[in-house]
């Protein structure tokens, strides 16, 4: 095949967009980059995906050696997310981010060289690259996914409370759920059930714990 002008091939690279749930708020998983370009700005995790490596494998390798963590131990689920492919989106060349989202609970970050944090959503600081419109466009993923599957349980303990399960729900919706309704409509969705265990703490009823039936994706027949 002939081409008009000389054929150079776009960069590749894979980014992390990790979730987790803190103390009631969404939060996202950032690093604060040591090199330019960008230095000293915050950023999704991610790399170069080298030829011969799959973009899964390559995340894995990035994560495991910026972060210190594994992402299929440390994350409950995680999908591609979406191919990210604008031209002047890396001020080095045109440079194609194959994107993944995960979602975790009680993921601890060890220290490291980099400096990282699980971030609020709401909170976060100004973001190299376009990783801000990337966290958004995940958001608005996990969010609606919410309303369709169980999701949800990549984010709760073993066993939870209704009230606990709610708190998550709002976390990732961003906004109030009315509580009589949540508890319906939750429950018709046939996703969690009683554990038969209670718990109990001081100046409140005991309270029913509930576990989801199934560790991975399910579609719900009755959505929010």
């Amino acid at each position: 095949m002939q081409y008009e002008t000389p054929y150079a091939a776009p960069t590749l690279t894979v980014d992390l967009v990790g979730f987790q749930v803190i103390h009631g708020e969404l939060c996202v998983l950032i690093l604060k980059r040591p090199n330019e370009p960008f230095s000293g700005t915050w950023a999704l995790p991610g790399g170069y995906n080298p030829e011969g490596e799959t973009t899964e494998a390559a995340l894995q390798r990035i994560i495991r050696h910026k972060i210190s963590i594994d992402i299929d131990k440390d994350f409950s689920y995680i999908e591609q997310l979406y191919t990210f492919d604008t031209v002047a989106r890396d001020p080095r060349g045109h440079a194609v981010a194959v994107t993944y989202l995960a979602c975790g609970r009680a993921i601890e970050l060890p220290s490291l060289d980099y400096e990282t944090s699980f971030t609020p959503i709401v909170a976060l600081p100004e973001l190299a690259y376009d990783h801000a419109d990337i966290i958004d466009y995940a958001h608005k993923r996990l969010a609606a996914k919410l309303l369709y599957t169980n999701i949800a349980f990549a984010f709760m303990p073993p066993k939870f409370t209704l009230t606990e399960l709610q708190s998550t729900y709002e976390a990732l919706l961003g906004r109030k759920l009315d509580k009589r309704n949540f508890r319906k409509k939750i429950l018709s969705q046939d996703i969690i059930s009683p554990s038969g265990e209670l718990r109990t703490e001081a100046a409140h009823r005991p309270a029913q714990l509930y576990q989801f039936d199934h560790q991975e994706l399910r579609e719900v027949t009755e959505t929010f």
